[in-house]
């Protein structure tokens, strides 16, 4: 699956993959496809017609109608609503589950966190790390508390309150996170602190770095060229 490219301007939707299916000794059924990714109403469309939702899902139909044993994928859900992407990602899954191996390039750093086994990340043509994502993100020592509250808050009050050792800053408006080894003391100072500055803390989790944090520590944050 291209990240762009690969069907006929002029031919119609479901002609397209028809024909796809045509070349395979044992495809799925097209009409299947087509009503799997939301296509059947288009398919009698021309693809230059086609939004740029409906040439990706056409695109991915394309790649999998022949019953692949391997499957590349370029930036598959690229221009995807929610509700579209969450589909790609059903049936990569149900490939998966019917032993398709699947090779994916992609800048969501959390859909290559949902869907991979195994993932590779480089850096200007240089593998930086791999692993799978658990081994990434990086083992309980390095577990993270977030919260939600009111931007701007004093958090020398809360650093005071917490053990040597853990970091306190504010990421984005508004969004907080405590870095450290987490415990359930922990929790219960956070909240403590909440509670001593009069405001109610939101989305509080805890969780390892994101690949997309982990990333960003290899990569660096300046914008690539």
């Amino acid at each position: 699956m291209l990240q762009a490219g690969g069907s006929h301007a002029a031919a119609r939707a479901g002609e397209m993959l028809r024909t796809i299916a045509g070349c395979s000794a044992n495809p799925h059924d097209p009409d299947w496809l087509l009503e799997v990714l939301g296509l059947q109403p288009v398919a009698r469309t021309p693809v230059r017609r086609l939004s740029g939702g409906q040439v990706q899902r056409l695109s991915l139909a394309m790649a999998l109608v022949g019953r692949p044993e391997l499957l590349f994928l370029d930036e598959p859900t690229a221009g995807l609503d929610p509700q579209a992407r969450h589909l790609v990602w059903d049936l990569l899954r149900a490939a998966r589950a019917d032993g398709v191996s699947v090779v994916l390039t992609t800048h969501l750093l959390d859909e290559a966190e949902f869907l991979s086994d195994r993932v590779v990340i480089v850096d200007h043509g240089r593998v930086v790390a791999q692993g799978a994502p658990g081994e990434l993100t990086g083992g309980a020592d390095q577990r993270r508390l977030r919260f939600a509250a009111a931007p701007g808050l004093d958090l020398e009050l809360l650093r005071m309150a917490l053990p040597d050792g853990f970091a306190v800053r504010e990421v984005s408006d508004g969004r907080y996170l405590v870095e450290g080894e987490i415990m359930p003391a922990t929790v219960a100072t956070v909240t403590s602190f909440c509670a001593r500055v009069g405001v109610m803390p939101g989305e509080l989790q805890v969780n390892q770095r994101s690949l997309d944090e982990v990333y960003l520590e290899l990569t660096g944050r300046e914008i690539r060229p």
